[in-house]
């Protein structure tokens, strides 16, 4: 084949794959089996690499890879993307509508501000679309002349990141759009998220290989797309689901302007058109009842009035139109059987209570262990309920009811921020009368040590029970290897939760530093290793030697040493021989270290098996670094001597990543609460430290207000 026909080849077989990808992705009706697609698209792949120059910019073989990017530039939005105010309720969704006073006369809501600026009458009917609302990352994508071009994170809704290097290679997102007649600018926006079938089964070839699988797909999807390097978001099941346009469409109504995405090639949501607020409380309840149906997550629902014109009349507040609000759906109860409550040993001796559960779906995934926290929470805070979806019961006091976790309980469970299994109690049953109550064991239930018991003076209720065997308790040295070898600690790539069992299991390992002592022969022989990966893990092993001194700080497993406070030892002291001779008022004089943290840190540098163990990790080689001190001269970070506290979930990073980015602009992350405290940063569902922060007039920032900070676009004072 020559040049001139493998062009017209290339001229067929690029619209064909584009129209595939289109029939499958988008409308689910594939002409071709994937065999037939395989073989086209190998087709069009060995073309391109014999004649480079014929690869096209809307190549659906563009998707494939990449090359990794330095860093994430900015992405200017030039229509901002504006986040939506929330309803808890149906009362939320009516008052959103129009609100009256006691005399029925009608005092706001949308339906006032249509009728004072005379865009309805008295008796108009306000039509709705309502779709499904997405748990993903807030994505823009912009087209030029038809060509995708760009990608960008919401960010704080002016300025995002750029991720085009990612974006373009998920498989849904059309390269070219489907029509001769293309507006010379298009910005679409929609959410990144993960097919949930694709994400479990992600997961579950994370596990085979003892990997830790990741928690939930918002936020994986989230770190995927923002990742430097192109190649995990084109190996990943990601989709793009498109819901409004910024720039370059418009239509008269909301609804066909999801119709004219999708006819443009893009995935959109399902919607319903609704005749009044009351037609839409019914919609968002039927869509709740098959959320878990669906083929992605959602954690509730969009409302849109559905006219445009009537859209441009209601306009915006500062942050979100008044023409649309997010309807949350409350965290999903079931009830199962308590099987048992088998007893975890942690990285710190520290015992914990696990309930063993009947397999039940909650939250559109299946629960079969929940964490019961603490010897309290098991034995005097179980809530009695007479349903799974009923309120707690109440004594004459009015006071809840609270008793123990007794043998043939029936649990009530939600999942916690839609993410993490929680017991909130127990079925009020007959059958519990009488029942044994579960206690903890007075031994170890992996070693057989007695166990002790740490009281807490001042909060009773805060008995930690731990196995004082550190050193020979099999379960705390398989956590503390995890610990030590974790990505933000040594970062040892390779070295999975099997392979640590493996290699306690034959006493291969039995404290950190005999990491530093395998060798390929010793390795190969383990299941599922082989000399390649043994190689490998050597290789990783050996890197290790080398990591910054607050790494090295968090790897050692300090008690109540995190991340964030083996940064500010690091900072403060610069060497590890400094934190080893530092007293009491030396630790103390460190910004967020108070009593309880300086107690924990003495108990762990005055105890000679710990310094041992520092020592034989030096002789293997391990480094310690000291910190390098800023040059003078350098320029002053935007949040120079700022000192943040993180809760909550963010809408578009995780916390440490958050942390990283302050940290690095030279802010300082702690903890608790104080009154040196400067920002709080809240997301959602953020707990007793947004009331700490209120109580203190601490200023509170969402994650808009942290990244505008970090960009210096707002005004601190």
């Amino acid at each position: 084949m020559d040049e001139a026909a493998a062009a017209a080849r290339v001229a067929e077989l690029v619209p064909e794959l584009l129209r595939h990808n289109y029939l499958y992705h988008v409308l689910g009706t594939p002409e071709i089996d994937d065999r037939s697609y395989d073989l086209l698209y190998r087709e069009l792949e060995l073309i391109e690499e014999r004649f480079p120059s014929l690869r096209r910019p809307d190549s659906p073989t563009r998707k494939v890879g990449g090359e990794p990017v330095d860093f994430l530039p900015p992405f200017e939005h030039r229509v901002p993307m504006l986040s939506l105010a929330n309803a808890f309720s149906a009362d939320d969704l009516r008052d959103f509508e129009e609100r009256r006073d006691d005399s029925g006369r009608l005092r706001g809501g949308i339906r006032k501000l249509l009728l004072d600026a005379g865009a309805i009458g008295e008796d108009d009917v306000i039509t709705y679309v309502v779709e499904p609302k997405l748990d993903g990352l807030a994505i823009e994508l912009v087209y030029e002349h038809g060509l995708f071009v760009a990608a960008g994170t919401r960010g704080d809704g002016r300025v995002g990141e750029d991720v085009t290097h990612t974006v373009r290679t998920l498989r849904n997102v059309p390269p070219r759009l489907f029509t001769d007649a293309p507006p010379p600018r298009l910005t679409v926006r929609g959410e990144v998220l993960f097919e949930l079938e694709g994400f479990l089964e992600m997961n579950r070839r994370r596990e085979e290989a003892g990997e830790k699988p990741y928690e939930n797909p918002r936020n994986t999807a989230a770190g995927t797309i923002r990742q430097l390097d192109p190649g995990p978001a084109s190996r990943r099941p990601l989709l793009f689901i498109a819901h409004s346009a910024g720039e370059g469409l418009v239509l008269p109504t909301h609804a066909a302007l999801l119709d004219r995405l999708r006819a443009l090639g893009f995935q959109t949501n399902e919607y319903e058109l609704c005749a009044g607020i009351e037609e839409v409380i019914a919609a968002i309840a039927r869509l709740g009842e098959r959320r878990h149906d669906l083929p992605y997550e959602i954690d509730g629902a969009v409302v849109k009035v559905n006219d445009t014109a009537l859209q441009e009349v209601l306009g915006f507040v500062t942050r979100s139109p008044r023409w649309a609000i997010a309807y949350k759906y409350p965290p999903d109860r079931v009830s199962t059987p308590l099987e048992s409550v088998v007893f975890s040993v942690g990285r710190t001796g520290v015992v914990t209570p696990v309930a063993q559960l009947v397999p039940v779906r909650v939250g559109g995934v299946t629960v079969r262990n929940a964490t019961l926290h603490n010897e309290h929470q098991m034995s005097r805070e179980m809530r009695l309920f007479p349903s799974a979806q009923g309120e707690p019961l109440r004594g004459a006091d009015g006071e809840e009811i609270k008793t123990g976790l007794r043998h043939g309980d029936v649990v009530v469970l939600q999942r916690a921020g839609d993410v993490i299994p929680q017991i909130l109690g127990v079925l009020d049953r007959p059958e519990r009368q009488g029942a044994r109550p579960w206690v903890y064991p007075e031994d170890c239930p992996v070693c057989g040590h007695r166990l002790d018991r740490e009281e807490n003076p001042k909060e009773p209720e805060k008995v930690t029970i731990r196995c004082p065997n550190r050193l020979g308790c099999r379960a705390q040295l398989q956590a503390s290897l995890k610990h030590f070898a974790g990505r933000r600690a040594m970062d040892i790539e390779g070295l999975g939760d099997k392979l640590i069992a493996q290699l306690v299991e034959r006493g291969l390992v039995t404290r950190p530093s005999d990491l530093y002592h395998l060798d390929v022969a010793t390795l190969a022989p383990l299941e599922r290793m082989g000399e390649k990966s043994a190689a490998n893990l050597v290789a990783a092993i050996d890197r290790s030697r080398r990591r910054p001194l607050e790494r090295c700080l968090f790897a050692l497993g300090i008690p109540q040493v995190g991340e964030a406070t083996a940064r500010d030892l690091a900072a403060a002291f610069g060497s590890l021989d400094a934190i080893l001779a530092a007293d009491e008022a030396a630790l103390l004089a460190v910004d967020g270290i108070g009593p309880d943290v300086a107690r924990r840190i003495l108990e762990f540098t005055s105890d000679p098996r710990n310094l041992e163990e520092i020592a034989r990790l030096r002789a293997a080689g391990v480094v310690f670094p000291d910190v390098e001190k800023p040059a003078q001269d350098d320029a002053a970070k935007v949040l120079d001597g700022k000192t943040f506290v993180l809760t909550g979930t963010l809408p578009s990073m995780t916390r440490d990543e958050a942390a990283a980015r302050i940290v690095a602009a030279g802010g300082k992350v702690v903890k608790s609460v104080s009154r040196r405290t400067d920002y709080v940063v809240a997301g959602d569902k953020a707990g007793s430290k947004l009331a700490k922060a209120q109580e203190l007039g601490v200023t509170i920032l969402d994650e808009d207000g942290l990244l505008a900070l970090l960009q210096g676009t707002r005004d601190e004072s």
